[in-house]
């Protein structure tokens, strides 16, 4: 009788089993809606002094994902794409932002500003006016992308206006080059005549280009005042000989030369914050 009890139990427990694998094989991604994406304007106002003001509001429907048991409990990532007309998201100035949940965002106009002058990084002197396309991708699961659903594509036109400087610029509209890259060595003040050969020209308020001959490696800093370190501009961590990210604070490291010697083109950008080093 005891012996019977257990062949009973176990297969009363593979039966359980096998009732409970077939329950979950049927469940199954069943449809969803692809998400409608509105815009509160198509031509968005950007003005400096009104940063504060709402610029544009987005706003996009729930997909509804289902399965074959109802409505999906998962959490859904939507995914915004910002480009300029023409280049079908897929440019290297596209915007991309996602978000958990929400149905809806508010651009101030300081934020989209910022937006498309210093992460899409357009050209905005002297300034124009653009034609943007917006676009929202749903898809299951914060972390993952899982049946993604792509929204209606909406255009809007805006007039950004340069934003303030990631870096503060020169406060007297001058820059110079000082290190064991150039001929002058570390001195600062310099000396005639690298107070001259090592002094950027300003091609703009907020770009400044310097043409010198440089040695093969070395370092240096950029000193906007003469025989002051306090004010001085280094290099932020990543960047290389080449190019990269800097701040103006009195701290390391400093910009290294290149690996050959040459002349070279320097270019620092206090609106996005960057610089760049060309041999020519």
């Amino acid at each position: 009788m005891k012996s019977y009890i257990n062949r009973f139990s176990f297969f009363a427990v593979i039966l359980f089993l096998f009732a409970c694998e077939k329950v979950e094989n049927k469940i199954n991604y069943k449809s969803g809606t692809n998400p409608t994406l509105t815009g509160s304007t198509t031509t968005v106002r950007l003005e400096a002094g009104e940063e504060s003001n709402v610029a544009l509001r987005l706003s996009w429907t729930n997909p509804n994902y289902q399965f074959t048991t109802g409505l999906s409990s998962h959490d859904v990532k939507y995914t915004l794409e910002i480009d300029t007309l023409g280049a079908n998201f897929s440019s290297s100035k596209k915007y991309t932002t996602a978000f958990s949940k929400d149905l809806s965002k508010t651009y101030t106009v300081g934020e989209l500003n910022g937006i498309l002058g210093n992460t899409m990084r357009l050209q905005l002197d002297p300034r124009r006016s653009y034609t943007f396309q917006a676009r929202i991708t749903s898809s299951l699961g914060v972390n993952t992308d899982a049946v993604p659903l792509v929204s209606n594509i909406i255009t809007f036109t805006t007039s950004p206006f340069p934003p303030p400087p990631k870096v503060a610029v020169p406060t007297g509209g001058t820059l110079w080059a000082t290190g064991d890259a150039f001929a002058s060595g570390w001195q600062n003040p310099l000396p005639s005549p690298y107070s001259t050969s090592q002094q950027f020209t300003r091609v703009s308020t907020t770009k400044y280009e310097l043409t010198v001959s440089m040695p093969s490696g070395g370092n240096y800093k950029l000193i906007q005042t003469q025989g002051d370190w306090g004010t001085q501009y280094h290099m932020l961590t990543g960047g290389t000989w080449a190019g990269g990210e800097l701040e103006k604070r009195d701290a390391d490291p400093g910009f290294p030369g290149p690996p050959a010697a040459g002349n070279y083109k320097i270019t620092v950008d206090f609106q996005l914050g960057v610089f760049s080093v060309v041999k020519l």
